[in-house]
């Protein structure tokens, strides 16, 4: 396999002699997430990686995610646990939340993370180093902090840590959004008023950006999309890209080919980047029997009666259905998602969230379940990545977040793409567009139309070559993970480089 510029991005692996396992002094990595399932499951996948390769963790919740974890995985999961420890801080919304078990409103979450987070951090720390000094743990030596949580950067200077930054979605929507200030300054956002998303104003084209072929305001990550000037989430995006230093060190969960240019514009702006995805298949490269195995990050108890039912399907002839843990619609687009479902004749699995209608909890027809009787299964939280790799999956209805964008891949499987917000529209445009592994859905969705495209995946010849290149960007994503990888290698080379590199 070739790697881009292989003397500079790619290393050869660490010799088991260097890594060792640390028995005198153990390296000890502190990692926080931002707190949301898609930015929790890959954050804790390195986790994972990384106590493999003999570091002591310790991973930061917020209070009511970690609630939400012991509700989920049950109250004793995590005991027994001697070097992967969990940790909590307040996130100044809990009180507000109670008990609850949905996703938090996003920009007060973000709100709160630049006002409130870095002092429970920073105490957490000191707390660490307390236990370190009495011999009860190792002294923390490096922080992986999600780039979201930018204040971490501050805390790393105060404690004098290497942090190296973890972006958790696309190469392409990172370079989105270290952009933004530039569509604030030439004029393109705010919008001038509602009407510009929906007069044709989105179908501007993006041309100035290096790296981005044929993108569309529509296409870039889709906080610009405001048309108030003080918006929270765009501020919040501008003050992370203008927080995150240009040496500052990046890992990404995504791998050369898949998004090239991009990462090779990224470089040209941010030279220590290591690209280690997708990070399923390169965590599958741990023994199956490690103590870790089992040891999910969840916020939602998974129903795993849905893999005894597909068990029971043709290989390849199931729609899987999943928006996500955020996406919301109203009721009259998930009874057009339904119906079409149900009018294209194909067995699907759908899972359906109690928090996924707005406003209200979810209803359909006993009509509706009568006519899918024979071959629907609807559940409300499921173990995705065994799903997607099941034999009987032919085809995936996504919100494409990154994360079911990567799991995709890693199985092989293409994709309907229906984009609810954020990075989403960006990578639907590149799922569709640049790698040619899926068909995009329009946001007003109507029945005949997901009918149509569910029959296109399933049994048309377009949905013949989605499948195809879907397969070869699999066999590609196994080639970057497996040893000798420009993935694997590159997990050898921050851990070299930045993590154990001494102050």
């Amino acid at each position: 396999m070739t790697c881009f510029s292989a003397s500079t991005y790619c290393v050869d692996s660490i010799s088991s002699s260097n890594m060792g396992n640390f028995a005198e002094k153990k390296p000890h990595a502190v990692l926080i997430p931002y707190p949301a399932q898609g930015h929790i499951n890959p954050l804790f996948k390195l986790a994972k990686l990384l106590h493999f390769k003999g570091f002591h963790i310790t991973f930061v919740n917020t209070e009511y995610n970690h609630k939400r974890l012991l509700k989920s995985r049950g109250p004793k999961a995590f005991d027994g646990l001697i070097d992967f420890t969990f940790e909590t801080i307040p996130d100044g919304l809990t009180s507000m939340d109670g008990d609850g078990d949905v996703t938090q409103d996003v920009p007060s979450l973000c709100q709160s993370i630049r006002k409130n987070f870095l002092r429970p951090y920073c105490e957490l720390l000191s707390r660490l180093d307390e236990s370190a000094n009495i011999g009860l743990i190792p002294h923390v030596t490096c922080l992986v902090s999600d780039c979201l949580m930018s204040f971490t950067i501050q805390a790393a200077e105060k404690f004098a840590l290497p942090n190296i930054l973890f972006f958790p979605a696309s190469a392409c929507s990172l370079l989105c959004i270290l952009h933004y200030r530039s569509f604030v300054e030439k004029g393109l956002t705010p919008l001038k008023d509602v009407s510009y998303l929906t007069n044709g104003y989105l179908e501007t084209k993006v041309d100035w950006i290096p790296g981005l072929k044929n993108f569309r305001l529509k296409d870039i990550v889709d906080f610009i999309r405001t048309t108030d000037p003080n918006d929270i989430m765009l501020e919040f995006f501008i003050d992370m890209a203008d927080r995150v230093p240009r040496d500052s060190k990046i890992i990404l969960n995504t791998f050369n080919e898949l998004e090239s240019d991009v990462i090779n514009a990224l470089f040209s702006m941010l030279p220590s980047l290591y690209p280690i995805g997708p990070l399923p298949l390169l965590l599958n490269q741990t023994p199956s029997n490690h103590q870790l195995a089992s040891l999910d990050s969840n916020l939602w108890k998974e129903d795993t009666k849905c893999l005894e039912w597909l068990e029971s399907k043709e290989p390849g002839s199931v729609v899987y259905v999943n928006f996500g843990s955020i996406t919301v619609m109203t009721l009259e687009q998930l009874l057009e998602f339904a119906w079409g479902l149900a009018n294209s004749n194909k067995p699907f699995l759908w899972i359906i969230r109690p928090d996924l209608v707005i406003g209200g909890s979810v209803v359909l027809s006993s009509e509706f379940l009568n006519e899918i009787s024979d071959r629907g299964l609807i559940a409300s939280w499921c173990p995705q990545e065994k799903v997607l790799n099941h034999p009987s999956i032919g085809g995936f209805l996504t919100h494409c977040g990154w994360n079911s964008t990567t799991e995709s891949i890693c199985a092989g499987v293409p994709m309907l793409c229906w984009p609810f917000f954020a990075d989403q529209p960006t990578n639907s445009r590149i799922i569709c567009n640049e790698w040619e592994i899926g068909a995009e859905i329009d946001t007003n969705v109507k029945r005949d139309e997901v009918e149509k495209l569910v029959n296109e995946l399933m049994v048309g010849e377009k949905g013949k070559k989605m499948r195809q290149k879907a397969m070869e960007l699999k066999k590609k994503s196994l080639e970057n993970t497996s040893p000798g990888g420009c993935s694997y290698k590159n997990l050898d080379k921050v851990i070299k480089e930045v993590l154990l590199k001494q102050n």
